[in-house]
């Protein structure tokens, strides 16, 4: 029999973490609002109930958060990571194969703990993390990942489950249940379009997609659709992915809090996307052999329009920041045009490439042990002493431009000043 697989999912991730630090919040409905404290981009429970829509602009449930007092907040990014990282870590005390998945989920192989109670063990990782991080969790179990996700999916939305729902080890006819409860929608690495496709032929819920013929699925579908029916068959199909890729492109931007005209102001912004692109860079150890830069007005306001990029070979695959700044600079300069009102700007890095592997050049004339150094030093200092305690003068240290986040709460765990008290 395959080895158990469990999948743990942070419930409604953003607004627990809004919770774990003020408790008043407990039982509240919780919306978190996406760059610029535009559309709702997460929601609490309570919020679910009130008939909040996923992507809806907040102004357009102003009188839903009047009438019910529900607590809007601006994404908090920085925090939301950190408690990611310290939930993963958690989940490391319970098994050394963890596969993180995305910001609130990862899964976990279970090989060898299958002479346990897995129920009783799953809900003792719920209660480690719940009382470690404070964050609620649900888990799913089962042979396959594609039906971990389904338990998973069940035990959050059931309360009688207690949060775990353990599907390793039941009789087909129990799972066949579940599946018929479950849209085909909703299954994992079913998306809109292929929805549709199988709505179109019958095919609504995850048992009737089981049952559905290989060939036809293969031919409408592609393998990747034939491995995830074979998963809800029981068969184990997609493989663990412990170290994830590096990233082929990076991009680093972001909409003004207002329009900008002025190109200094313009350099400044895309100044600081560079240098969180090159710190992503560097951490899965690559080097970018293109820079694109691109800067843009509101398409959705009634003012004159312009949008540009431009594309810049670098002499050497690189990953300093000062040298990626520099050519980001020349960039803007060919692509700036006065008198438009800028809403978004930003950079990407692509060809990238393993930093041991780069090609040199004979007429590179930069100094680039010196840069790798410098470079070196700042990345160790703002990791000891916190993301931005050295930084490059270009950089700016004002940012009127800066995204609006209005109802941000603080970083309260990577910010000594942050640091919640207790009245």
């Amino acid at each position: 029999m395959p080895n158990p697989v469990a999948i743990v999912d942070c419930n409604n991730f953003y607004a627990s973490c809004e919770r774990v630090f003020n408790p008043k919040l407990k039982e509240r409905p919780i919306v978190v609002l996406s760059n610029n404290d535009g559309m709702i981009i997460a929601r609490s429970n309570e919020a679910k109930t009130l008939g909040i829509p996923m992507g809806s602009p907040l102004f357009k449930i102003e009188k839903i958060v009047q009438k019910y007092n529900v607590q809007v907040f601006s994404s908090n990014y920085t925090l939301y990571g950190d408690m990611s990282q310290r939930v993963m870590s958690t989940l490391e005390q319970f098994s050394p194969d963890i596969e993180i998945y995305s910001i609130d989920e990862a899964f976990i192989n279970l090989q060898g703990f299958s002479h346990l109670e897995i129920s009783d063990y799953a809900q003792e990782i719920r209660h480690t993390v719940k009382q470690w991080t404070g964050i609620p969790v649900s888990i799913g179990i089962a042979t396959t990942k594609t039906l971990a996700k389904i338990a998973n999916r069940y035990a959050k939305k059931h309360l009688e489950q207690n949060g775990v729902l353990n599907l390793y080890k039941i009789s087909q006819d129990k799972i066949d249940k579940y599946l018929e409860q479950t849209n085909v929608e909703d299954v994992w690495g079913i998306g809109r379009q292929y929805a549709k496709l199988l709505y179109k032929h019958g095919i609504s819920n995850a048992l009737q997609l089981k049952n559905a013929n290989d060939k036809w699925i293969k031919k409408k579908m592609s393998v990747m659709g034939l491995r995830t029916v074979l998963e809800l068959r029981d068969i184990p199909c997609i493989n663990y992915d412990y170290m994830p890729p590096p990233k082929k492109s990076i991009v680093s931007s972001r909409s003004f809090g207002r329009t900008v005209e002025d190109i200094e102001q313009i350099k400044e912004a895309i100044a600081l996307f560079t240098s969180r692109a090159a710190e992503k860079l560097r951490q899965q150890h690559s080097a970018a052999n293109l820079l694109s830069v691109f800067i843009r007005t509101n398409p959705f306001k009634k003012t004159a329009q312009y949008h540009n990029g431009v594309l810049v070979t670098l002499p050497v695959a690189t990953d300093i920041t000062s040298e990626l700044i520099e050519y980001a600079m020349k960039g803007v300069e060919q692509i700036y045009r006065p008198g438009f009102l800028y809403y978004k700007v930003g950079v990407m890095l692509s060809d990238i490439v393993p930093k041991d592997s780069t090609q040199f050049s004979l007429f590179d004339r930069a100094n680039r042990t010196k840069m790798a150094i410098l470079t070196e030093t700042m990345d160790k200092i703002n990791m000891q002493y916190g993301s931005g305690t050295l930084f490059y003068a270009r950089l700016g240290t004002r940012h009127p431009w800066r995204t609006r986040a209005d109802k941000k709460s603080p970083h309260f765990t990577t910010d000594w000043n942050s640091l919640p008290e207790v009245k």
